[in-house]
């Protein structure tokens, strides 16, 4: 398998992961406003962690949910300053391979 179409791969996995992670925080402000049966915060978090900082982040910003919850408002811009280095010392680590 080529490097380019790994870099397709990781870039399709992040898109697709940040977009479910943004409507899984609407999804889950709907059903708050409604008091139906909740996503659960590990698995917000979670989410988050697996790539779709941008997408949580987005979906708190958006629908202003979980903003005043210390682990959201802090962790999910820790997760996503986390998940940015990794991705600029892969590319690094990357160029320089290939140098």
């Amino acid at each position: 398998m080529s490097e380019l179409s790994v870099i397709h791969i990781v870039v399709l996995y992040f898109v697709a992961t940040n977009v479910v992670t943004f409507f899984m925080y609407g999804i889950d402000k709907w059903k708050a406003k409604r008091a139906k049966w909740r996503i659960s915060e590990a698995t917000l978090l979670g989410m988050a962690a697996i790539g779709g900082s941008v997408g949580a982040w987005m979906g708190m910003k958006l629908w202003h949910h979980k903003t005043q919850h210390k682990k959201f408002r802090f962790g999910i811009p820790l997760i996503l300053l986390a998940q940015i280095a990794i991705i600029f010392c892969s590319f690094y680590l990357l160029l320089k391979k290939n140098v």
